[in-house]
């Protein structure tokens, strides 16, 4: 990396280049360097590096005289350099010339890094040989690559590797890209753990054997780590500046200097920490390994620790991870440089940047002097900037990065390429359009000249301020993104902006005078995310998605910041679903007690704040934040509550009281567009649920409740008893007075939750006395003896508790007395896991609810809040919470009575909204196992136990199912066919369906095709806001015109189901909107929807744009949100019949068609009912001579089809 010379025709005058040349030195470039005329003085070189003599002394040459050394074939050894062990990077082939290269030849290159930087480092360490520059040829791509040879084996020797050494094997290649080390915290080395070694003793599985091994990598690497920073950061730095400096010292521009300048340092650095720290790591990690190893398997298995055993074991899950630990280390000690380096050079770029504003053309005068007199023509530097094939010199330092795996072709378009200031605006040009462009630059001069602004500021009031060094990295970050205008830079331009932000709003001054500068820090941020968001640049759901990943991935320490995070969430910055999904995660994690006082105490914050508080704001409600606000509810009852959060969800829960009738009156009490918190009476609900585990009861009470219970028992059963108990009931209120149960609501609680246990344990030892297998009858009568009697008691408090016309009293007991149940069964399924009985549960709430639906005057009254509690009761049993209580479950729903309360006897179908989120709790539930083939015992008959439900709601029920069809569809899986039709099938009682293979049926004269069908859900509040008014806009006028580009984004968010790279329910609610929005459109016009008036419009514009750019997983479910309208008729079954068959007739591929057939006709080969709207679009499809369908290849794949 020395001045390039011309190589001289003879030795004399330089000694060193003699025969004693060591020629190994002529492989530190990719390539044989002797062919391009390229010399290399040893002590500049040696300089540069940072070595000292020493390193000379070590290796046994500081002391030879020049005749000492003689001429070697190191480089012509072709066997012995196949036998060396690369350290930096390893061999892809050994021909360069059939490999195809990244860069074309760079003729003419100036400088020293240009001569020398277009290579990975040399392949072998500071002392030995040097292997041949065939063997450190960098990859550019797969294709076309020759593979390495064989390594050369000495005689006698296996070529079938032992496990040990295919371990070692592998992990002396490189397995990670730079990009996928996060070294923000010690927990990035954790996902790229690998054990695959074989199993042992106690510990049979990877995920066992991984927590150990974690262990042991953060060990070496946190012993380790600041010593390779320390000493590899300073020679590179050096070493990097230095040459920076020589080959930039004529270019004006600070962002390609800048760039090529990390490119280097990371290279350099990451060279150097591989090197310095892989020995040590390999000793470090087997041994702590090994430690751990035979700690853990002498408590599972004494008779295998032996030490050798453990040695070959741990050495080979040491061998196996040393990669991913080298990598951190190097990628730590690697961005370590490139701040510092930014530091050294700062000087250099503001006098490059001053220059521009000046309107002067930069020039280092010394420089420009130096290369006029001392450097020959063909390498001299011109002004003006180095020449991309220069610049592509360092691009490759960026592409080989030693130790980590080379960037490949498809990879480098996402590299920064800098680009010649004269040429910006053309460039934007090419990527916008002349208006854009100029929008694009405008926007960005704006924004450039307010930061300018905010650094002067910040160094005139504060210069100490720790908010400066971070206003010069986003100024950085701006230029170079604006110079590139790439995905890469881009994404690196918002992950400093969101890192700034959260970093700041803890460093920002309170001072009242220096308060001006704080607002100006936040909003020179706030612009540059919200200019990213503009369609011009990367659009909303974009920058939203990614901002949102920038904070899920941010430090701990930094991320839980309330103002930060405020900022973002009010300028729509954030992806809601997905930060609501991660807030919940956070509460779910096991680990939570460890991490409980920070990650908890930021959420009850935010709902605090924005629900509480602000419970009007226009950017968040209680669906925004959905699943943390249910798991919140859910912590409160499943483990110790913290502290305050109790309060929480009760204030939240007082809040919707008075909203609680309009609910009611509306049907949408409980349902799927309401709050996630219930309310009015469900506080006391709730704290039952809570107190269930309040085992600290005041003396005696346990024995006084235990003497009640038994006298009641005898009582009920008494023939004096009375109807319905009422003289044994008043009786026993009389002992419950004596004995002051009655005093104080707490005393009734804990007498409930005593009663409860008891009846509980006594049923339970009935049926363990039994044995294994079901109870027999005998058993079960005399556990429903003492359940029923307890019932009995529940139900004849809650008739006359409180006053006739005052139900409230009622209702808040009854919701107690069932958060009580829920409490206890909840605590006992914990507790007992496989050994959980639910029979005693569900006898009390199948009996408690038809005690409570007798009918009876009092009882009418109530009759609607009672539904809403046993709703309310089932929903929080649901059995993906509760498993353990599926088959009680889903009895107590498909109950006779229970059904015939929700969706018949109950006016105004009040109940229909409670029983649909109770079947769509069963549906998800089943949801992830219906996705594969095969179902275990328990599940088919959890399965079949709810087709037979929907049979019954199909035969009696039917306008149920037609009116809440889109709900259950969107959690029903794509490959529940049968499922899916029974729901389909459903007609109104009223109609008499047309016979679908009625010869020339003309399906658009018939009186009921332009009804709008009703449905519950509304679909358009399905929709995200933003991406709605844009829809919306399109819908309208065809604007904005990126909006079908966009769309695809929009549905591949954070998908419900795992493993599938689109949301379902997006993709539904989207289909169903759009068609929506076009029946009244065409009405509007006097026609009625057909192949010719659906076609040419906004609405199939997005359709053929969806059926044409998506995928085939994204087609699959595209076609199916289009064909789960296709119901009985009605105007949507008409139109998106007819749209399904205009993508048909209209589709630019063969492979469009075979999916639209594919949709139709896996829905028809199942087993009856078939959707009417079904069966006609399909008989349309195959017996209409336009479509085609007979002549197309899919059809003859196999003979079932075409007959």
């Amino acid at each position: 990396m020395a001045t390039q010379q011309t190589p001289p025709q003879s030795s004399v005058g330089k000694p060193w280049l003699g025969g004693g040349h060591p020629k190994g030195l002529w492989a530190v470039r990719p390539g044989n360097l002797r062919n391009n005329n390229t010399t290399y003085p040893l002590r500049a070189l040696l300089e540069i590096l940072g070595s000292s003599m020493a390193f000379l002394r070590d290796a046994g040459l500081y002391d030879l005289a020049a005749t000492d050394l003689k001429p070697a074939n190191v480089l012509n050894d072709r066997d012995r350099i196949a036998r060396l062990k690369p350290q930096l990077s390893h061999p892809i082939g050994s021909k360069r010339a059939e490999s195809t290269p990244l860069f074309p030849a760079l003729p003419g290159i100036s400088s020293s890094a240009f001569m020398s930087a277009k290579t990975n480092w040399p392949q072998a360490a500071p002392v030995g040989p040097v292997i041949d520059a065939a063997s450190v040829t960098v990859q550019s791509s797969s294709v076309g690559a020759t593979p390495t040879p064989p390594t050369v084996l000495p005689p006698h020797s296996s070529t079938t590797p032992t496990p040990l050494q295919s371990h070692q094997q592998a992990a002396s290649e490189p397995r990670f890209i730079y990009s996928d080390i996060n070294v923000a915290h010690l927990r990035g080395l954790e996902p790229h753990i690998s054990v695959s070694v074989p199993q042992v003793g106690g510990i049979a599985t990877s995920a066992q054997l991984k927590p150990l091994v974690r262990h042991a990598l953060e060990i070496a690497v946190q012993d380790i780590v600041g010593a390779v920073i320390e000493r590899c950061v300073k020679i590179s730095l050096t070493t990097a500046e230095q040459i920076i400096k020589k080959d930039f010292a004529l270019d004006p521009d600070e962002t390609r200097m800048r760039l090529a300048t990390h490119h280097m340092v990371r290279n350099l650095t990451a060279a150097m920490a591989m090197i310095t720290c892989r020995d040590y790591l390999a000793t470090n990690i087997t041994k702590s390994i090994k430690q751990g190893l035979i700690t853990a398997l002498s408590r599972t298995s004494p008779q295998l620790t032996q030490m050798d055993q453990m040695d070959s074991l741990a050495a080979a899950i040491a061998q196996e991870n040393i990669g991913i630990a080298c990598a951190f280390i190097q990628k730590t000690a690697a961005e370590k440089a490139v701040i510092e380096v930014d530091k050294r050079l700062a000087q250099d770029y503001e006098v490059r940047k001053v220059a521009r504003t000046e309107g002067r053309r930069y020039c280092d005068p010394i420089a420009l002097t130096y290369q006029a007199e001392r450097m020959p023509e063909p390498i001299r530097l011109k002004v003006g900037g180095i020449t991309p094939p220069q610049m592509a010199v360092y691009e490759e330092f960026a592409r080989n990065i030693p130790g980590f795996l080379p960037i490949t072709e498809q990879d480098a378009t996402f590299l920064p390429k800098p680009v010649p200031i004269t040429s910006q605006p053309h460039t934007l040009q090419q990527a916008f359009g002349s208006d854009e462009a100029t929008a694009f630059m405008v926007l960005t001069d704006r924004i450039n000249l307010e930061l300018d602004h905010t650094i002067q500021a910040c160094t005139t009031v504060a210069p100490s301020s720790p908010l400066l060094p971070m206003l010069h990295a986003l100024r950085d970050g701006l230029l170079l993104t604006r110079t590139n205008r790439d995905v890469h830079a881009a994404r690196l331009l918002l992950r400093k902006a969101v890192e700034n932000l959260l970093e700041g709003a803890r460093e920002l001054p309170t001072e009242p005078e220096l308060s001006q500068l704080a607002l100006r820090f936040r909003d020179v941020h706030l612009i540059i995310l919200k200019a990213m968001a503009d369609h011009r640049c990367y659009g909303e759901v974009w920058t939203s998605k990614n901002v949102t990943k920038c904070w899920i991935e941010a430090r701990e320490e930094i991320k839980f910041n309330l103002d930060a995070i405020d900022w973002l969430i009010r300028n729509n910055l954030l992806n809601m679903p997905l930060l609501d999904a991660h807030l919940a995660r956070y509460l779910e994690d096991p680990r939570l007690p460890l991490y409980l006082p920070v990650h908890t105490i930021f959420i009850m914050q935010l709902v605090q704040v924005y629900l509480v508080d602000d419970p009007s704001n226009s950017v968040i409600n209680e669906t925004d934040l959905r699943n943390t606000l249910e798991t919140l509810v859910e912590l409160c009852h499943s483990r110790q509550a913290p502290e305050g959060l109790v309060a929480l969800i009760d204030a939240l829960r007082m809040k919707h009281d008075l909203l609680a009738e309009e609910r009611l009156a509306s049907g949408n009490s409980l349902g799927g567009n309401s709050s996630s918190l219930p309310a009015g009476p469900s506080l006391h609900f709730h704290s039952g649920v809570t107190q269930a585990r309040d085992f600290q009861d005041p003396p005696a009470l346990q024995e006084k409740t235990e003497v009640l219970l038994r006298e009641w028992i005898q009582m009920y059963h008494s023939p004096t008893a009375g109807q319905g108990s009422s003289s044994a009931f008043q009786h026993f209120v009389k002992q419950m007075n004596f004995h002051g149960i009655l005093k104080t609501d707490d005393l009734i609680t804990r007498f409930f939750r005593i009663c409860i246990t008891m009846c509980r344990d006594l049923c339970v030892r009935s049926i363990l006395e039994h044995g294994q297998g079901p109870p027999p009858p005998y058993v079960r009568s005399k556990c429903f003896q003492n359940l029923d009697a307890f019932v009995r008691l529940i139900a004849l408090l809650v008739k006359h508790s409180g006053e006739a016309t005052n139900p409230t009293t009622k209702i808040n007991l009854l919701n107690k007395v069932l958060g009580l149940v829920c409490g206890i069964m909840i605590h006992d399924m914990e507790s007992n896991a496989t050994d959980f009985q639910q029979l005693p549960y569900h006898r009390i709430l199948i009996m408690l609810f038809l005690e409570l639906n007798a009918p009876e005057a009092i009882l009418e009254s109530i009759n609607l809040p009672v539904l809403m509690a046993f709703t309310q009761t089932l929903h929080l049993l649901r059995p993906s919470k509760c498993p353990g209580f599926s088959y009680a479950w889903l009895e107590i729903v498909s109950h006779r009575v229970f059904i015939g309360r929700m969706l018949a006897i109950t006016p105004q179908q009040k109940g229909w909204t409670m029983y649909s989120m109770l079947l769509e709790d069963l549906f998800k539930f089943l949801a992830p196992f219906l996705r594969n083939a095969e179902l275990a015992k328990p599940l088919t008959m959890l399965y079949k136990g709810t087709l037979r439900v929907l049979l019954v709601l199909l035969h009696d029920f039917p306008e149920f199912l037609c009116e809440y069809h889109y709900v259950f569809c969107d959690v029903i899986p794509p490959n529940c066919i049968q499922m899916r039709n029974l729901i389909l099938s459903a007609f109104p009682r009223t109609m008499r369906l047309p016979d679908p293979f009625t010869p020339n049926l003309k399906v658009d004269i018939l009186p009921e095709i332009t009804i709008t069908p009703k449905i519950h859900t509304k679909v358009a509040n399905l929709i995200q806001p933003e991406f709605k008014k844009n829809l919306d806009s399109y819908l309208k006028n065809r604007t904005p015109v990126t909006f079908l580009s966009d769309m695809r984004s929009y549905l591949q968010q954070v998908s419900n189901e795992p493993g599938m790279r689109y949301n379902m329910s997006v993709m539904n609610s989207l289909v169903l909107y759009v068609g929506m929005q076009a029946i009244p459109q065409i009405h509007s016009k006097g026609l009625t929807p057909s192949m010719s008036t659906i076609a040419h419009s906004a609405h199939m514009d997005i359709f053929q744009n969806l059926a044409v750019d998506l995928d085939t997983e994204g087609r699959y479910l595209f076609l199916n949100a289009i064909v789960n309208q296709l119901r009985y008729p009605n105007s949507h079954t008409h139109y998106f019949s007819c749209t399904l068959l205009h993508l048909f007739a209209e589709a630019n591929t063969e492979a469009i068609q075979e999916q639209i057939t594919r949709v139709l006709l896996e829905r028809l080969i199942v087993n009856r009912p078939h959707p009417w709207g079904l069966l006609i679009t399909f008989i349309e499809l195959i017996k209409n001579p336009n479509f085609k369908f007979w002549s197309h290849e899919f059809v003859k794949c196999a003979p079932e089809i075409e007959k």
